[in-house]
Order: structure tokens, then sequence, then C-alpha cells
């Protein structure tokens, strides 16, 4: 059980979205919930104040009768239920439910306490709103997409229970659930957020950050397959180098190669005596894609931890308008609801997954071009040349998945389209961005397997499973109980799916 009282963690989204970890609301949050809600149920009497007696966005000049408050609240929730285009992987909505509830129960939003049980009810019996990847333009938040969440809040719409859609009524009635109780500005409070983005934002970095682990995984592996000279791994030389990520991403290469013996000292072979003759037939240096891993994964882990800073800030903050604050006694009007934040961060982060992909597809090419790496046959061909093919099918799948990546990374955030009657005249994109990010990162993960799968053929070719790092032979092993010695042309596509879903499920033990 996690008690929820308004600071989320990384560990808390990975337990309770992955793990299905039940939640509950600290006893003395609930007490804030209320207190905020009892504020502004006094305070708004003879005051206008935006979504509470008004209408909304170039609405908010017209007055709503107190008589017709409560169906002002239905009014926005339903008219705004317009989503369109896929339904969104419930997980990542589960994560957005998550990052809702959370806002709320900071009391700045002065929802009816029945909100936050409602909310937690549905997190604990995995009862997941429909929410489509369509609508969201993210400046007066998440507004289309939280709308129907919202909309299974007040008892319609549908949900995914016991891995069907379903009538939300029917859940309901099922499991014994009432709707919330519509009192002040819950359908504005629960729709005008960051929550949809955020939540998509940080399942995204949680892939990002294992796809990271496997990449570096897979760099050191490379390494070691072609004998590389260490000292481009160098404490000496990654240190001369003030940045965080590229001295980190070296000492996890180094650790991942201690015990190889296969990698090469320069003094050993370059500084022992001048080679005669005019060409030496080693390479005296690395291709980029094998010599600068540091220099290229460093800045892709200093991006992934400002990334991961900028979504718990934003997940623990109040993001919606406007914000009710009981200390000060007052209600304040403005934009905590624009996604800048998020939208800018997943451009970054979608862009650094991108080039992941590419170092991996490069990485894929040099072990595949015998001209290049002058030690294995075409493709890691364990068969007869010419009969067959050995990974040359896989090559079109992650040149093709890393082209598609380049032309995703464009960014989101610069494309702002004004809306809302010009209300909303600059805008986000930022769900936009978390979403087509996921699909980023989704397709790097298929580079890497592609690649990994080469790396355990190429190993088998040179028959070096004795003189790899143990964490490379972990690797090769674990990858082999996947993939057998691929020497036979087989059917590739469901080894690729089976590696693909280790690479996502399978934590690596640093």
């Amino acid at each position: 059980m996690i008690i929820l009282k308004g600071e989320l963690r990384v560990e808390d989204f990975y337990n309770i979205v992955y793990g299905a970890a039940q939640v509950s609301i600290d006893e003395s949050v609930l007490e804030t919930v209320q207190e905020s809600f009892d504020f502004l149920k006094v305070f708004s009497q003879n005051k206008i104040i935006y979504g509470v007696n008004t209408g909304f966005g170039p609405m908010a000049q017209y007055k709503v009768n107190d008589s017709q408050r409560i169906q002002l609240q239905y009014n926005l929730i339903r008219s705004h239920a317009a989503g369109s285009g896929s339904p969104i992987d419930p997980t990542y909505v589960r994560a957005a439910m998550l990052a809702r509830l959370n806002t709320l129960l900071l009391g700045k939003s002065a929802v009816h306490p029945s909100v936050i049980h409602l909310m937690t009810s549905l997190l604990n019996l995995n009862i997941i709103p429909v929410i489509y990847e369509h609508g969201g333009v993210g400046a007066s938040g998440d507004l289309v997409q939280l709308a129907h969440l919202a909309l299974v809040l007040i008892g319609e719409g549908e949900v995914y229970y016991k891995g069907k859609i379903t009538a939300t009524q029917t859940v309901f009635e099922a499991e014994k659930l009432e709707p919330i109780s519509i009192e002040l500005r819950e359908g504005l409070a629960l729709m005008n957020g960051t929550s949809v983005m955020s939540g998509i934002g940080i399942l995204n970095a949680i892939h990002a950050r294992r796809l990271l682990d496997w990449m570096v995984q897979c760099s050191s592996a490379i390494n070691e397959i072609v004998e590389a000279y260490d000292d481009h791994l160098s404490y000496e030389l990654n240190q001369s180098k003030k940045h965080i990520g590229q001295r980190e991403i070296a000492s996890r290469m180094r650790k991942h190669l201690a015990d190889s013996k296969l990698t090469r000292k320069r003094e050993h072979h370059l500084y022992n005596g001048i080679k005669e003759g005019a060409v030496f037939e080693e390479k005296v240096q690395e291709y980029y894609s094998i010599r600068c891993v540091p220099q290229i994964l460093g800045p892709v882990l200093d991006t992934l931890n400002n990334v991961e800073r900028i979504l718990f800030e934003e997940v623990n903050s109040a993001n919606d308008n406007p914000i009710i604050d009981v200390a000060t006694k007052q209600v304040y009007h403005g934009g905590n609801f624009h996604g800048d934040y998020v939208s800018l961060e997943m451009d970054k982060l979608k862009i650094v997954t991108t080039k992941v992909s590419m170092l991996a597809e490069r990485q894929l090419n040099y072990l595949l071009n015998s001209k290049l790496n002058d030690i294995l046959p075409p493709f890691v061909n364990l068969g007869t040349l010419g009969l067959n093919f050995g990974m040359q099918g896989t090559q079109f799948t992650a040149t093709s998945t890393t082209a598609e990546n380049q032309m995703l990374s464009n960014p989101m955030y610069v494309h702002s389209i004004p809306n809302n009657n010009d209300n909303q005249d600059i805008v986000s994109m930022g769900a936009n961005a978390a979403l087509i990010t996921k699909k980023v990162i989704e397709n790097a993960y298929e580079v890497v397997a592609i690649e990994l799968m080469t790396i355990i053929q190429a190993i088998e070719y040179l028959k070096v499973q004795d003189k790899v790092s143990s964490k490379t032979k972990k690797l090769y092993d674990d990858s082999r109980a996947i993939v057998p010695p691929l020497k036979e042309d087989e059917v590739l596509y469901p080894y690729l799916k089976k590696v693909k879903e280790y690479l996502l499920t399978s934590k690596i033990k640093k």
C-alpha cells in the first residue's frame, strides 16, 4: 500500500502503474482537500470566479446563474469529451490518473472529497477511462483528454474493465461505485491541467532510462567484439571533459568491461615500438559509433535527468486555474495549466532518444558490413554465404524505423496554432509531444533489439563466450534463451518481438 501525500516520486509511478500497488490517501491530506473545498464554497458567494459562476474560455464574460452552476460543470465535461483517434494505452492513462489525483491532493483546486475517493477506488480496482490520442493542445491543460476522465467520474463514458472496453455505468453498478458529487468546480478542476502529458511523460522517462542502460550494454559488448582499445573509455580522457553525463557513461562502460579478456591496452600494441611499413593493418582508432559512445550517450543521460526533474516538478504542482489558496484566503487566476514545460522536455527526450536509435543503427551497420569490421561474415551470416542471409532482413527494419524516428523528432513545442476564438492564442501541444515521444521510444527499442540479436550472433561466430566480460556473458545467455543461433534462415519477426519485450520489461542489475 502506497500512501499518497501530494509528493510523487518515480518509484511511486513505477510501483502503482506497473506493479499495481494499492493506494490510500493520507488523512491530513484529505483534511486539506476538505478545507480547500469548504473555503471556496463560502468565498465564492457574491464574487465573480472563473469556472464557478462564469462561462469558460472566451465565454468567461458571461455570468452563470447560481441555479445553473452545477449544470455548468456537467456541460463542460460532456461538451469537451470530444477525443478522437486511437485510444491511449491503458497503462499510460493509469499514469495520467495518478498524476491528476496527485495535483488535486495539494488542496489548491477546491474539489469535493468525493473526487479523491472515487479516483482512488478506480486506481485500486484498475478501472481505467478510455481516453483518445487526439484532442489536446496543451494550453488549458489536456482539456479534451481529461474530459474523458471526468466523464467517467460522473458515471458516463467508457472504461477498460477486466481487459475489455465497457460502459462506465455498467462497471459502476457491478462494483457498487457512486459517481462524484458536482458541487462547485469539479469539472473544471479535473480537466484544467497537464496530467495526461505529464503521466505519459513520466512513463516515457522510465522507458528511456532503461533504453539508455541497454544501449550502454550493447555498446560495451561491441567494444569486446571488435577488440577495441580501451583508452577512449579511460577515466583520464573522460575526466578531461566537464560533462557529468559523459563521465558517467564512460564509468558504466568501464565497469561493464572490467573483466573482459577482449578489449586491449594501447600500450601493449601501439606503444611498444614503431611498427614497420607505411600502412598499419589494424585500426589505430575505432569508428565514432564505437569510440565516441560516452560523448554521444552522455548528453542523452544529462537530458534525461533534467527531463525527469521537470516532469516531477510539474506533477507535484498545482496545474489548474484558478488556484485556491486557503492560507491567504484568496483565489488567484492565471495559467498554471499551460504545458510548455512538459512539451519542451518531451521534445528534448524524443530528440536524444532518436540519437540513441541512430547510434544503435550505426553500430548494427558496423557489425553487418564485413568490409568495415573485417572480422565477421556479411550480415553476421552463420550459414552458407549466398544461400543464407543471416541478419540481412533485420537491417531493413532497423533502417526504416530509425528514419521514422528522425522524422518524428521535429518539435511539437513550436507548433502552436491559436484556437478557442483566439483565447488560447499560443499553446504547448504537450500531449502531442508526449505521445510522439512514446512512439519514438518504442521505435528505438526495436532498433536496439535488432542490434542485440546481431551482437549475440557475432559472439556466436567468433566463439568468444568465455572471453567476454561477465556482464556481456549474462546479456548473451539471457538473449540466447530467446533467440537460438541462426544458421538456417528462419522467420525473424517473432524473435524480434520477444527480444523487444525482454528489453522493455527486464531490469538491468548495475
